[in-house]
């Protein structure tokens, strides 16, 4: 058995006004796997919930990212969640606030025989 790259899902969401980066996160990730319908899983013999992901986050300030929130979307399977330094931060023209946009990418792996399904 070996862990198999089976789904990469890309997504972006934004905390417009309250720089929320963990908000802006969870919409990043909701963004990458709720535009997707993937019997992926059933596909190949094995229940969704065998399914693990690995969530990456960028963000301009990845310490302020709960990474537990962001695990909470997954609806499927367990995962990690590596937050680093990326996204977007536009400042407000009066300097008191900002817009963030994250990005997230989640990479869907199972646990597949050498060689394909069972």
């Amino acid at each position: 058995m070996a862990l198999k790259r089976i789904v990469l899902e890309i997504g972006m969401g934004t905390s417009i006004r309250s720089r929320d980066y963990t908000n802006a996160a969870v919409r990043a990730l909701r963004d990458a796997l709720w535009h997707n319908s993937l019997p992926a899983a059933a596909a190949l013999g094995q229940s969704a919930d065998a399914m693990l992901v690995e969530v990456t986050i960028g963000v301009p300030r990845p310490e302020q990212v709960d990474k537990a929130a962001v695990l909470a979307v997954l609806p499927h399977g367990s995962g990690t969640v590596n937050v680093v330094a990326g996204g977007l931060e536009i400042p407000n023209d009066e300097g008191t606030g900002a817009s963030v946009v994250a990005h997230a990418a989640a990479v869907v792996r199972l646990d597949l025989p050498e060689g394909g399904a069972r």
